[in-house]
């Protein structure tokens, strides 16, 4: 018997994010074992961030490209295609309306009762009307002479899950490939899922306790208490109802794991902001943040 000896350090995989902070661009590099395997890039200026949440008017519908134009506040209206509407619209539009003139005070939707479904294939000028009140999400943001892409389809995306008010349904990422903890995630999610919320299983989930997947539950549910909040005291139009957290945040909730050894960073303020956040996510893990001062 020949035994061989492998030094398990060897075997673990390495993973370094360099931020990089000048002028108006701020670059993101991922590196894999001093590889570089991603990299994006941020205009800071860019106001408009996917994510964020608006409570607007409609500007007009265009039955030609089945389609509103809404204004956001941006310098070009934003697009709502009739497919981006969700098939929940008239439920939202309902709750916005309760919401705002007091008559529910329930933000969890425990007691809301549905609407019917909008068509899959409909019109656009059958369900929205100029001045119309809506709340729409940033699903791409404003690029040259074009305004933001919107979605009325709200989701809420936190470390582990994304919440989607007004559904029921448990899905899960196609990149977690074990069929095994597929079910146990889909079992255990399927045990803590608030009534009226759907809920997506990130990759990032794999291998977390129940323990952890529903503090995070927890924290989107905060965010959608918080939004509804705001509906109450909108005094003008459009108005943000909800921030997508910063950039850098953002992406480290979107790739963070244990294997991360290393973050070095050229800017004191998104230091600080990247603390703040492993703070809530990772506190054992906020001693890698490094400031590069080179």
């Amino acid at each position: 018997m020949i035994l061989i000896h492998v030094d398990i350090k060897y075997l673990r995989v390495n993973k370094e994010l360099i931020i990089r902070s000048h002028s108006s661009v701020v670059d993101f590099a991922l590196l894999k074992d001093g590889k570089l395997i991603e990299l994006n890039k941020e205009v800071e200026d860019n106001k408009f961030s996917v994510g964020d949440i608006y409570v607007s008017k409609i500007r007009k519908a265009v039955p030609g490209l089945n389609a509103a134009f809404v204004n956001v506040g941006h310098e070009k209206d934003g697009f709502l295609h009739y497919h981006d509407l969700g098939p929940k619209l008239p439920s939202l539009a309902k709750y916005i309306k309760q919401i705002s003139t007091g008559k529910n005070k329930d933000y969890l939707l425990k007691q809301f009762r549905y609407e019917s479904d909008i068509e899959k294939d409909g019109n656009i000028e059958s369900i929205l009307l100029p001045k119309q009140t809506v709340l729409v999400q940033v699903v791409k943001e404003p690029i040259s002479t074009k305004g933001p892409r919107l979605s009325s389809e709200i989701s809420l995306a936190g470390r582990y899950m994304v919440l989607m008010p007004f559904s029921d349904r448990v899905s899960i990422s196609q990149k977690i490939e074990d069929r095994a903890e597929k079910n146990r995630l889909k079992k255990l999610v399927k045990s803590i899922r608030p009534n009226g919320f759907g809920l997506i299983i990130r990759t990032v989930a794999e291998g977390q306790k129940v323990a952890a997947l529903d503090a995070d539950i927890q924290q989107l549910l905060t965010r959608w208490k918080n939004l509804s909040a705001k509906l109450k005291q909108i005094d003008k139009y459009p108005t943000k109802v909800l921030s997508e957290i910063n950039r850098s945040s953002s992406i480290l909730r979107d790739i963070f794991d244990d294997s991360f050894t290393g973050i070095h960073v050229d800017d004191a303020e998104i230091q600080t902001e990247i603390k703040d956040y492993l703070e809530t996510i990772a506190p054992e893990k906020k001693s890698i943040v490094k400031l590069y001062e080179n």
